[in-house]
C-alpha cells in the first residue's frame, strides 16, 4: 500500500494540518480523506504544491508499506 506522509512532514515542519489545507484550497473533506489515507487518488497539482511547500520531492511525500 502506497501512504502519504504528509503528517509526518507537517511534524517535521512544525506545521498544523489547518495551516496546509489553506495551502492547498482543498475541500476540506478531500483533505481530510487526502491526509488521513483515505483517498484512492491525489492530484498532480497537489502533490506539486505539497513538495514546494516542504521543499521535497515526491519520493518523500510517499512510502510503501505492507498493510493493505
Amino acid at each position: 500500500m502506497i501512504k502519504l506522509r504528509v503528517l509526518d512532514l507537517l511534524k517535521e515542519n512544525n506545521k498544523t494540518k489547518y495551516w496546509l489545507y489553506k495551502q492547498l484550497g482543498m475541500s476540506y473533506q478531500n483533505f481530510n480523506k487526502m491526509v488521513n489515507n483515505q483517498t484512492k487518488s491525489i492530484r498532480y497539482e497537489n502533490i506539486e504544491t505539497m513538495c514546494i511547500l516542504f521543499n521535497c520531492t515526491p519520493d518523500d511525500l510517499f512510502e510503501i508499506t505492507e498493510e493493505l
